[in-house]
């Protein structure tokens, strides 16, 4: 697989700020803060659950395409540097692997990098468990703390049938009828605030695994997802899987995500990209634009991206699971400052491995200061 992993409110397109949620503003400096996500080119491997939510479990990587080309809607300067702030009004959720660990080592050496470098900033929540009579209290459990904070939680929905095509984060539910229950529970604990959801990162670059027939029932299946969760909660942004630039070229994968429901307000608020991948923030700015091009729908429409190891971009080699010279990338904030794209986002958790650096979806304590401090 090649990797993929939404605030609501009022979106200015033209600077891909979610205005009502943070005014423009940024918080906590990017060097003092930090939560991460997984990485590369997808496919996933879960992390041990918690009693409530499922330990951020994203796709580890796959293997990648050729990359398509830069459009003219590349155009547009990217900065080069971090990020250097958070977005105050994303969620942290207060169970983590990397938490755990700071919290029983205090006296680790790599401790104070860590914590500050990634535990303390917001990342997304994987929620993995197919059985449609838990799901529902474990989004709750999120979505209830997110908003007695009044931040804005990311949630993975990470259940579709024939997950990851049988790989490393092969699991969810038994068919597709099960998995419309599941996001019917789902969409029932989301209440009433803005929330993200990362919509089965992987489920529409990764279809190619199914036959005709049961990828286009996949499709509907997802497209019926985005209507029940945003009928559920108005404020809802749901985004849909766009793989990353060096998967699928950006016209083919548009097509694929109209077929899901992805260029219809009733159930789709844009795409994200690059969840548990490495590919640079300005390539996904440039690839996410040309598939917003040929998907259509509405202006409004806009994407996400995982920057949460591609400080420094995808390895020369093409090593997807738990590489060396990577970093963690951007902040998470909800103020990019780049048309149509309305979030940078952690939505693999920096530390967790690929499946290298011990089982997949493990917090790798040498991993997680290696990205951190290089």
């Amino acid at each position: 697989m090649v990797a993929a992993a939404s605030a609501v409110v009022a979106v200015a397109t033209v600077t891909g700020a979610i205005s009502a949620l943070d005014g423009g503003r940024d918080a906590d400096a990017a060097k003092s803060a930090a939560t991460g996500s997984p990485h590369p080119d997808r496919q996933t491997a879960a992390p041990r659950p918690s009693p409530t939510v499922t330990k951020s479990l994203s796709p580890r990587p796959t293997s990648p395409s050729a990359s398509p080309s830069l459009s003219r809607s590349a155009a547009a300067s990217v900065p080069k540097q971090r990020s250097s702030t958070v977005s105050a009004l994303l969620y942290r959720h207060p169970d983590s692997h990397v938490l755990d660990w700071v919290r029983a080592h205090p006296a680790d050496p790599r401790t104070p990098v860590i914590a500050s470098r990634i535990a303390d900033r917001p990342a997304a929540v994987w929620l993995t468990d197919p059985s449609p009579s838990t799901i529902a209290s474990r989004v709750r459990a999120v979505t209830s703390g997110a908003a007695a904070q009044g931040r804005v939680p990311v949630l993975v929905a990470y259940a579709i049938p024939d997950r990851d095509c049988g790989g490393a984060s092969e699991g969810g539910a038994p068919d597709l009828d099960a998995y419309d229950r599941w996001i019917d529970a789902f969409a029932a604990g989301l209440g009433s605030g803005e929330v993200v959801v990362v919509l089965e990162p992987d489920s529409v670059a990764q279809a190619g695994c199914l036959s005709a027939e049961r990828r286009a029932a996949r499709l509907a299946s997802l497209a019926r997802a985005g209507r029940v969760l945003k009928a559920a909660d108005p404020k809802a942004r749901v985004y849909y899987d766009a793989g990353h630039s060096g998967w699928h070229p950006a016209g083919e994968q548009a097509a694929l995500l109209r077929q899901a429901g992805a260029a219809s307000a009733a159930s789709s608020d844009g795409i994200f990209s690059n969840v548990s991948n490495f590919r640079t923030t300005a390539d996904e700015i440039a690839y996410d634009r040309r598939v917003l091009d040929g998907l259509g729908g509405p202006a409004r429409l806009g994407a996400v991206i995982d920057t949460s190891r591609n400080g420094n971009g995808a390895p020369a080699d093409g090593a997807w699971c738990d590489p060396a010279g990577r970093r963690i990338g951007r902040a998470p904030t909800l103020s990019t400052g780049q048309a149509r794209i309305d979030a940078y986002l952690w939505v693999k958790l920096p530390g967790e491995s690929d499946g290298c650096r011990g089982a997949p979806g493990t917090f790798s304590p040498s991993y997680a200061y290696a990205l951190a401090s290089s």
